[in-house]
């Protein structure tokens, strides 16, 4: 006799994979560019001893 049953497995949703729209993945990449932005703003800060509308010149 032959199992019927049928066994379903979900594939696990990679949590670092680009995906546009309201998910956690954009929500995660969204967060890890705003960090990568907040630390560049506040490295031009700290090296040129200007704030960062000062230095590109907008203020």
């Amino acid at each position: 006799m032959t199992n019927a049953t049928k066994t379903i497995t979900s594939v696990p949703e990679d949590r670092n994979g680009w995906r546009w729209g309201f998910t956690p993945q954009a929500e995660i990449w969204n967060g890890r560019l705003a960090m990568i932005g907040f630390l560049s703003a506040a490295l031009i800060e700290l090296f040129s001893g200007q704030g960062f509308l000062h230095f590109w010149g907008i203020m």
